[in-house]
């Protein structure tokens, strides 16, 4: 085996995967005719087959397990980066979301970036996120730098 395998680079076979983008029976010369993938009578081969998730009128998975809570639809996905992970940066730098993302330092921005207090940070820096804990903000403004939020 050349591929190392595990969790993360999992992936189907080589040539396993079908494109679902085709026109079922159209003629049995596009080898998808006469019963059009649904095989011989049976329920599932008639319009009116039961929905995904039927279970033949058993209690169905869906509805047998609690549900608690609500998912908030206004809730927001802020990044936080300590003030420690912008000592990458040069003395007298302006940082932003893009220079954030230039440097590795985040990945996806989501909703918007947080700067948090945690670690030491020894440059004078011009940062503009969207959001600042109290305690990086006095860090960036002790040494001279500027906190903006944007």
């Amino acid at each position: 085996m050349s591929k190392e395998l595990n969790l993360s680079a999992l992936q189907p076979a080589e040539g396993s995967k079908h494109s679902d983008n085709f026109r079922r029976g159209r003629g049995h010369g596009s080898g998808n005719g006469k019963t059009a993938g649904k095989g011989h009578k049976g329920q599932k081969a008639r319009s009116g087959a039961p929905r995904p998730g039927f279970e033949g009128g058993q209690m169905p998975l869906y509805r047998r397990i609690p549900k608690r809570g609500f998912t908030n639809r206004n809730t927001k996905d802020i990044v936080a980066i300590n003030v420690s992970a912008l000592e990458v940066f040069d003395n007298g730098t302006e940082v932003t979301v893009e220079t954030l993302l230039q440097q590795g330092i985040i990945k996806n921005p989501r909703d918007g970036v947080k700067i948090l207090g945690n670690g030491e940070l020894t440059k004078k820096l011009t940062v503009k996120v969207n959001a600042f804990s109290a305690s990086a903000k006095e860090k960036i403004e002790a040494l001279g730098g500027n906190a903006e939020v944007i």
